[in-house]
């Protein structure tokens, strides 16, 4: 390419011969395929036009829907001017429907419609989409992603009319300091700008809008706003044409739409010295149309930006522009003006009828391709909830969580795996709202919001932790927002690093890393791009290993982390947080459960719950209902603590005694005479493990152990077992001032040898295998369930809501209550286990005791569902969990695994009569109910306290909320 050559040009009068023919002759951006019945159109359209109404084509006028003057302004544009199409910018979208059906009413060739919608229409309106900013796009290496990206935006910006998206931005943001372009660019790499580039087009052509690369010739390397001064590029035609040129000459043969040139300074390309790049034949018709061969349609940037309007009067521009060679005149400071002057220059011969036609018929061509030959109104009924859809929020976390990049990963910090011991703090940096990344890393471990207003202060509280995690939130606003570290913050950013184990999450444009004098001592660094939510989910995924790292930095950071910088990292098989949509499931029908839950709440079958149901290891639907009690005083939340009942069995007792089978120390063939020596010779001595766990065991259903140790005459509680006040003898806490005799626990084993076995052999559901295990258990570890299940399971899960005697780890608030009990304990619980039996053993029974959250159990449930890993850490094996996820006697009907429960046999079972007999669970007497389905990977956790205030309120049960709930869990899946 030969830039400086182009000064022999060819004769005038020749040049748009060649463009006519060219035009009408060559594929065109702007053809349809019915292109004779498109000629057509355009002849007799541009035919029935006098000179006024074709020079009106030219222009495209602003208004912001918001502002009700503009639109007489406009009014009278169109009935005096005839322009040709309106550019909208900021308001709202029904408003902008609105004006949109009544000014094309009004015109007599329907109007063009555009929009600066580079991410989304939420670039200029409010109640609408916003995409990822292009600097986050241009982390993604998946490509077919950011096409996804602007067909989402093209199919919203034509379900509002709009024809064309002033989009991609193809600038080479190689300027830091650029401070009109920046996150505005895909990035520095002129290939992975191009790449970018091009899969947002496709994207948007896909759905039907028009493109516009811009801005022509490369704003990518400036350090002044065109829409306040003339910017200057000072470099040579070689290097323009070999950097800034290279997205245009890739994206041209691909049938983009249209081409913005920019109010751009360019001497090497415009030998009159401050003549803009918008206003310039040299560029424009030269090298864009000549060398480049682009033949779809050339606007001009905004005639109203300083950088072309400061030296020049209204109209004058317009003239300039036109002669330059562009086809649109976008935002006239003075349309009427304008058109006269280039109607007086077409009367006077200056501007050739041909030069005309051509831009004219340009203009109609695209005005055919977006369907205006056939123009209908836009409809306004549900407008604002399908430009906002549960598709277009899917995508969004898939790109977010595309673009998080870790660009520095010391020994491997990221993910983070072993949770038994890491004490983690999270510091905040930044002046926007990192909320959603401290729950999200909450969701994982146990993490600390460490803050102080002085860094000796600060660093003094991290002292006792074992890693740090900064996160640096800036507004996410517009991509024009404020990016930089404070002094301060570099300075407690360096010092942190050197005394803690440290990672950085960067919610902002990575260039803010340009202050950081010394990476030395951070060990990781994760780039989130934005502080929106999404990105501060991912990032906290990422660092805990339920997401991958996939991104590559799109520009340099100082000579440490060259553009293309990005490691990826495996996901250790911990939950994930989502949307339905990315699993395969809708959530417009998930909703369906809140008014299940509303109801019940509503019908006071309980006074509140949490729900959770997470797919393919992503949680896609958490929330939580009501309050705690009927008083709704205390609502629920995520943190609330609930008693799991007899979730118990499956989530404490159960898992330990699967580990000891795979250490060989028992098995299903194993008797209770074996396991206690104190049923040895008892009715109860042969009894297998498999039996019992199966509840085929002839066992009792349960025993009121409490019953025995009331006074026989008042009642109440005997002073031969129980004190108000601790002492040697009584030190087993059953409730607030109530302790029991330390040997109860032999009494209860005692009742159970002694108690009669059922006469026939046939399913029984039974607490009792449960008492004995705990013993079996205890006596085997020589230590307390609590503290076994803390140590095997729980504390390297990061389940740290999870486990027995609440009181001990969390405010009373926080638990919900179980019952007012006024036959046995006479006060209300909370933070007592609600069952009898597990109370008198001090709060831990292998049975019950165990208190949770929603989002805990999920983790244990898929735990299960992954075949006994998570989180990268192997707790028990594969065929163990299906050995004892087996219903071995079905045919007896015993609905029953070893130890889990199965679902219905015939119509009696515990689930919706919709899943399959490999899925398994159980439910809480509390109202409490877990279940994990192999085949569709699903996991539903639903947590109440039905039992408050009276234990005897059966509505939850009766009506079958937690399968009525199940049923639209299945009835969810798409597929």
């Amino acid at each position: 390419m030969k830039l400086r050559t182009l000064s022999l040009k060819l004769p005038l009068l020749l040049f748009l011969f060649c463009s006519l023919s060219a035009f009408s002759q060559v594929k065109n951006p702007l053809f349809t395929k019915d292109h004779a019945a498109q000629k057509h159109w355009v002849d007799s359209t541009y035919d029935s036009m006098n000179l006024k109404e074709r020079v009106g084509q030219l222009f495209m006028a602003s208004i912001w829907s918001k502002n009700d003057n503009e639109a007489d302004t406009i009014r009278k544009l169109i009935a005096e001017n005839h322009i040709g199409g309106l550019i909208f910018s900021k308001g709202g979208p029904v408003k902008q429907a609105q004006l949109t059906n009544e000014f094309q009413k009004m015109s007599k060739v329907p109007l063009l419609i555009g929009m600066d919608a580079e991410w989304g229409l939420a670039m200029r309106l409010d109640s609408t989409f916003a995409l990822p900013w292009n600097m986050t796009l241009g982390a993604i290496q998946d490509n077919q992603l950011v096409e996804e990206a602007g067909a989402a935006i093209s199919k919203q910006t034509r379900r509002l009319g709009v024809h064309f998206n002033f989009a991609p931005v193809v600038d080479i943001n190689t300027n830091p300091d650029n401070p009109i372009i920046g996150n505005r660019s895909f990035g520095e790499d002129k290939f992975n700008v191009t790449e970018k580039s091009l899969a947002f087009m496709r994207g948007m052509h896909r759905e039907g809008a028009l493109s516009s690369a811009k801005h022509f010739p490369g704003h990518g390397d400036t350090d002044s706003d065109s829409h306040k001064t003339l910017p200057t590029i000072n470099f040579s035609a070689e290097r323009i044409e070999r950097v800034e040129l290279y997205p245009y000459k890739k994206l041209i043969p691909e049938g983009l739409s249209s081409i913005m040139v920019a109010h751009l300074n360019v001497p090497d390309l415009e030998p009159t010295d401050g003549k803009p790049a918008s206003l310039s034949k040299d560029i424009i018709t030269d090298i864009l149309k000549k060398e480049l061969g682009f033949n779809g349609l050339i606007f001009t940037d905004a005639l109203d930006m300083k950088g072309v309007s400061r030296n020049m009067e209204p109209g004058e521009v317009d003239l300039d522009a036109f002669r330059a060679g562009n086809d649109i005149l976008l935002m006239s400071e003075d349309v009427s003006r304008a058109s006269q002057s280039i109607m007086d220059a077409v009367n006077d011969g200056t501007i050739s009828e041909n030069r005309l036609a051509l831009s004219v018929k340009k203009i109609l061509y695209a005005k055919y391709k977006a369907g205006l030959h056939e123009f209908k109104p836009v409809s306004t009924n549900f407008l604002i909830e399908e430009l906002y859809t549960s598709r277009d929020e899917a995508l969004l976390e898939e790109l977010y969580e595309n673009a998080a990049t870790l660009i520095k990963n010391n020994k491997a910090v990221v993910p983070v795996r072993d949770l038994s011991e890491e004490k983690i703090a999270y510091v905040n940096f930044g002046d926007d709202d990192g909320s959603v990344f401290l729950q999200q890393l909450k969701k994982y471990a146990k993490v600390d919001w460490v803050q102080a207003d002085k860094l000796a202060s600060l660093l003094d509280k991290l002292e006792e932790y074992d890693r740090v995690i900064i996160g640096f939130h800036k507004s996410n606003s517009s991509p024009w927002a404020s990016y930089k570290f404070s002094n301060n913050e570099l300075v407690w950013l360096h010092e942190i690093a050197r005394k803690n184990k440290t990672i950085l999450a960067l919610f902002a444009r990575p260039y803010a890393l340009l202050d950081v004098k010394s990476f030395t001592n951070i060990e990781g660094i994760l780039i989130g791009y934005q502080n929106h939510p999404l990105a501060q989910k991912k990032v906290g995924q990422i660092i805990f290993g339920a997401a991958q790292a996939k991104g590559r930095l799109p520009v340099s950071i100082q000579n440490e982390f060259p553009a293309g910088t990005g490691f990826n990292t495996k996901n250790v098989g911990r939950l994930a947080y989502g949307t339905p949509e990315s699993v395969g499931m809708n959530s417009h029908k998930l909703q369906k459960i809140d008014s299940i839950i509303n109801y019940a709440i509503s019908e006071k079958m309980t006074p509140g719950a949490q729900i959770l149901v997470a797919r393919q290891g992503k949680v896609i639907y958490q929330k939580n209902f009501g309050y705690q009690t009927y008083e709704e005083e205390l609502p629920v939340t995520d943190t609330t603590v609930y008693d799991l009942a007899s979730l118990t069995k499956i989530l404490a007792t159960l898992p330990l005694v699967m580990e000891l089978d795979e250490k060989e120390v028992l098995d299903f063939d194993t008797t209770l005479g074996e396991l206690l020596p104190s049923l040895k010779g008892s009715n109860k001595s042969n009894i297998k493990l498999q039996d019992m766990l199966m509840h085929y065991a002839r066992l009792q259903a349960w025993i009121p152990f409490y019953i025995s140790t009331l006074d026989s005459e008042t009642k109440g509680l005997s002073a031969n077992y129980y004190n108000t006040l601790p002492s040697e003898t009584y030190n087993t806490q059953v409730a607030d001032n109530m302790f029991i005799r330390k040997d109860i626990g032999d009494t209860i084993i005692n009742t159970i040898r002694l108690s009669d076995l059922e006469k026939t052999r046939s399913y029984k559901y039974s607490d009792l295998p449960y008492y004995l295990l705990k013993y079996y258990l205890e006596s085997y570890y020589d230590s307390s369930l609590q503290n076994i299940t803390q140590e095997h399971f729980y504390k390297s899960l990061g389940a740290n809501y999870t486990g027995y005697l609440p009181k001990t780890r969390f405010d009373s608030l926080q638990i919900a209550p179980t019952e007012n009990d006024q036959l046995w304990r006479r006060q209300v619980v909370r933070g007592y286990v609600h069952d009898q039996g597990a109370a008198m053993q001090g709060g831990i029974g292998g049975h019950a005791g165990l208190f949770s959250t929603a989002n805990d159990v999920a983790k244990l449930m898929q735990t299960y569902l992954n075949g006994g890993s998570y989180g990268g850490k192997k707790y028990l094996r594969e065929e163990t969990v299906e050995k004892y996820n087996t219903c071995y006697y079905c045919e007896q009907n015993v609905r029953r695994g070893v130890g889990f429960d199965k679902p219905q046999l015939g119509s009696s079972g515990p689930t919706c009569n919709c899943l399959s007999m490999k899925s398994f669970g159980h439910s809480g007497f509390t109202g409490t109910f877990a279940w994990a389905d192999p085949e569709e990977e699903i996991v539903y956790v639903f947590l109440s306290n039905r039992t408050f205030p009276d234990s005897t309120n059966r509505k939850l049960i009766r009506e079958d909320i937690r399968s009525e709930i199940q049923k639209v869990i299945y009835e969810s899946i798409d597929f």
